[in-house]
C-alpha cells in the first residue's frame, strides 16, 4: 500500500455568501427566461442544479432548508402548486447530502449521471404532486430537462468552482 501524497492536494476554500446568493438568483433567473415550447421542453432546472452543487460542495452553506425557501420562491414565480418545487428540492438536497462523499470521488464526467438521476427524481416527485392535482400526462417528453441538466453539470460545477479559490499547501514545491 503507498502512502497518500497529502501536499499535491489542494484545499478549497468556502464560498463567499454572497456568490451562493447571486448564484441562486442567477439559477432562478435563468428559470424564468422565456423561451419557445419546443426549447422550454430541454430547459433543466437551474436552480435544481445550482442547489445540487452547493449542496455537494458547500452542505454546511446550502441545506434542505434553502432548498425548501428556493422550492417555495420557484412555486410563486411560476404559479404552479404551493410546495410542489419544495419538496421536490428538499427530497433531492436531502439524498445528495447523504451521498455527497460518494459524489466527491468521482469526476466531474462521472458525476453527471448520478446528478441526472438527482434532477430525475425531483422531476418526478413534481409529477407525481401535478398528477394528484390534476389526471392528465405531460408526456414522456416531460423528463427531458434532466438529460440536458446532465449534460450541463459539468459546465454549471466549472462556473461554481471558480468561485472559491484553491489555497495550495505553501509547504508544497
Amino acid at each position: 500500500m503507498t502512502p497518500t501524497n497529502y501536499s499535491k492536494e489542494e484545499i478549497t476554500l468556502p464560498a463567499k455568501s454572497w456568490f451562493i446568493i447571486l448564484s441562486l438568483l442567477v439559477g432562478l433567473l435563468l428559470n424564468l427566461l422565456p423561451v419557445n415550447e419546443s426549447l422550454l421542453i430541454l430547459r433543466p432546472d437551474f436552480v435544481a442544479l445550482v442547489l445540487l452543487f452547493w449542496g455537494a460542495y458547500q452542505p454546511q452553506r446550502v441545506g434542505m432548508s434553502v432548498a425548501f425557501v428556493m422550492g417555495l420562491l420557484m412555486d410563486v414565480v411560476n404559479s404552479s402548486m404551493f410546495g410542489q418545487h419544495a419538496l421536490a428540492y428538499s427530497v433531492m438536497i436531502f439524498i445528495v447530502l447523504l451521498l455527497r462523499r460518494r459524489i466527491h470521488v468521482f469526476g466531474l464526467l462521472k458525476q453527471a449521471p448520478q446528478i441526472g438521476l438527482l434532477l430525475l427524481f425531483a422531476q418526478f416527485i413534481m409529477l407525481l404532486t401535478e398528477l394528484l392535482k390534476r389526471s392528465d400526462f405531460p408526456g414522456w417528453h416531460y423528463f427531458l430537462a434532466s438529460f440536458t441538466g446532465m449534460l450541463l453539470w459539468p459546465l454549471i460545477s466549472l462556473l461554481l468552482k471558480m468561485s472559491h479559490s484553491s489555497k495550495h499547501d505553501p509547504n508544497a514545491l
